[in-house]
């Protein structure tokens, strides 16, 4: 196996910055792929928030007091180094206060386009700070997305580069980064103009995911149903044209595990640990995460769960109606964890308050509850409006508490619903957006799990499932393998 001189570049990184599943890729490709032999190198801004008294940093003597200008925005920089846990790999951490010290990861503010145009930069110098020339640039998201561009322009001079190739991974196409069209002349690359997209310059907007779609090498994200998803007019938002031009080069990549963390076998945070052959001990945990949230155990009536982010795109607009009509029919419990807009945690208190037998809701996120209710509970509810990738499916399945779906992206791609004629599948799957829809799997999960046979099958079909890093991180070696060898 080729061993590869990767760089990640990235806005954050497990266990140093997290707003979402991103920090949590990054440091984990930075993990396996290091273990693995590569040479690793992973790049972020050392953000004022970062807990510097877990972690040790080094300033990097070789780029000290590094400046660099937009325009007429002058910055000075240093480089620290981290460890990242658990691996061989290093953490380069961009140091410019001006732009980083700020009480949180991303802002409204007026510089953030040259917040993340630095990072990309700085990318790019640290390399040649250090004379090293990776094979691969991975970039992430739309913060990042500069990098190919950068490569094409102001450091086209530079052979260090020459055999460097750029994978471009979207997270979230919601997010990419859109701004004015006069930001170029502060980044550096208006007289580049014929690399951008013409248009979208002619129409006053400068966007940096479709700058870095339009010149990576090559694309990814993180589900293959996903992948192909963004090329159709209801997912793309608005990139799709772009990314069906680039279609040969666009693979999906299932986003993997980390089974260190999550694993009932050996999760510190569940009072009695399980696996397919003491799967009797779930129902232990269901009782202990009853009890402590002062709801009664029955061992007839499953409990259902959710842990997410309280938003639009999680689906929560299906819940109404479709939560209270399913307790009046079958008296099933919910256990809500989470945080976001007003209007969804004001229905979760609304419902708490009307039916405080059946629903409870804990505002916020405490990472022991969340292994706990993954252990406890029997049913796991994610009706999504779209789901690039999603984590809390795959630790359902392995915890076995079913999974019940709606068929997007890296739902559709881990969660297969139960037949009863060929008694195979994993979860339950609705694929209509509505409420009528949502109910109806709800509904065929709650009767299904009366039979308790049949319930225990469908459990340890998804427990049996390796969804783990030491799989995943396979097909992004592959994909390295295949950049190199054709020399896109």
């Amino acid at each position: 196996m080729t061993k590869f001189k990767i760089c990640i570049a990235a806005s954050e990184v497990v266990p140093f910055a997290k707003t979402g599943g991103l920090a949590d890729v990054c440091g984990a490709l930075g993990k396996y792929l290091s273990n693995l032999g590569h040479d690793v190198r992973l790049v972020m801004p050392f953000y004022s928030g970062i807990d510097t008294m877990s972690h040790t940093f080094k300033m990097a003597g070789f780029a000290r007091h590094c400046k660099v200008s937009f325009g007429h925005h002058h910055y000075i920089y240093d480089v620290y180094t981290a460890e990242l846990p658990d691996s061989k790999a290093t953490v380069y951490f961009i140091h410019c206060p001006a732009l980083y010290n700020r009480p949180f990861i991303y802002t409204n503010d007026k510089d953030e386009y040259l917040r993340f145009a630095l990072l990309s930069r700085a990318t790019l110098e640290l390399c040649q700070y250090m004379k090293w020339s990776p094979d691969i640039i991975q970039c992430n998201d739309w913060q990042t997305a500069l990098i190919p561009v950068y490569l094409k322009s102001l450091f086209a001079w530079d052979g260090l580069f020459k055999h460097t190739k750029t994978l471009l991974t979207i997270h979230n196409i919601a997010y990419q980064g859109n701004f004015p069209a006069g930001v170029i002349n502060d980044l550096e690359i208006s007289a580049y103009y014929k690399l951008f997209d013409a248009h979208e310059l002619y129409t006053g907007r400068f966007n940096f995911l479709r700058s870095g779609l339009i010149h990576a090498d090559k694309i990814s994200t993180v589900s293959e149903t996903y992948a192909n998803e963004i090329k159709t007019d209801a997912f793309g938002e608005g990139l799709q044209h772009t990314l069906n031009t680039r279609s040969a080069d666009l693979v999906g990549i299932l986003n993997g595990v980390d089974y260190d963390a999550w694993n009932p076998e050996t999760d510190k945070d569940i009072p009695y640990p399980y696996s397919v052959k003491s799967i009797a001990n779930k129902e232990k945990n269901k009782k202990v995460l009853l009890n402590k949230l002062s709801l009664k155990y029955d061992p007839q009536k499953p409990a259902l769960s959710m842990i997410t982010r309280l938003t639009e795109q999680k689906g929560l607009d299906l819940l109404e109606g479709t939560i209270e009509t399913l307790i009046a029919n079958y008296d099933i419990q919910l256990i809500v964890l989470g945080s976001g807009e007003q209007k969804y945690e004001h229905y979760l208190y609304f419902l708490q308050l009307q039916y405080p037998k059946n629903v409870v809701f804990y505002k916020g996120y405490n990472y022991p509850l969340s292994h706990l209710i993954e252990a406890g509970s029997d049913i796991f509810l994610m009706p999504s409006r779209f789901e690039p990738c999603g984590m809390n499916q795959i630790f359902s399945l392995k915890y076995g508490t079913v999974p019940v779906v709606r068929k997007t992206g890296g739902l559709a791609d881990t969660v297969h619903h139960y037949d009863w004629q060929t008694q195979k599948g994993n979860g339950f799957v609705f694929e209509h957006f509505t409420k009528d829809a949502l109910y109806w799997a709800a509904e065929y999960a709650i009767t299904t799990y009366s039979h308790k046979e049949v319930w225990r099958k469908i459990m340890i079909s998804g427990m049996k499932q390796d969804y783990s890093w030491h799989n995943q991180v396979k097909h992004y070696i592959d994909l390295f393998e295949k950049m190199k060898e054709i020399g896109v």
